[in-house]
């Protein structure tokens, strides 16, 4: 299927391909959801939860580099997260997964 999801700025190929593969077919359906709901989306398709794509997700629909989400704007983020991570899969990260998550180190699984 082609998609224009890599046009984008921090949208590859394979973030293309995921959110794709979970519903989100094109850049217009992702700006109609907007990051949370696509990340739910995701979740939902079977995606690992993973901190960094959640707020690069959210840098990348607001054309900003994906490591300018900093201070409050990611604590903000970082409680948003952890309340859909419960929502989509009925518990939190385990505590060795959050540490690994959060430094972006915890391989799919």
């Amino acid at each position: 299927m082609e998609s224009d999801l890599t046009r984008i700025p921090n949208i590859g190929p394979a973030t293309a391909r995921s959110l794709i593969a979970a519903g989100v077919a094109d850049a217009a359906a992702l700006r109609t959801l907007g990051a949370h709901e696509a990340y739910r989306a995701l979740l939902a398709a079977g995606e690992r939860p993973h901190f960094i794509g959640y707020y690069v997700l959210h840098m990348a629909l607001q054309g900003r580099p994906w490591n300018d989400c900093k201070g409050a704007e990611k604590d903000a983020l970082r409680a948003r997260f952890d309340t859909l991570v419960v929502e989509v899969r009925g518990v939190p990260l385990s505590g060795i997964e959050a540490a690994l998550d959060l430094i972006g180190l915890r391989r799919p699984g």
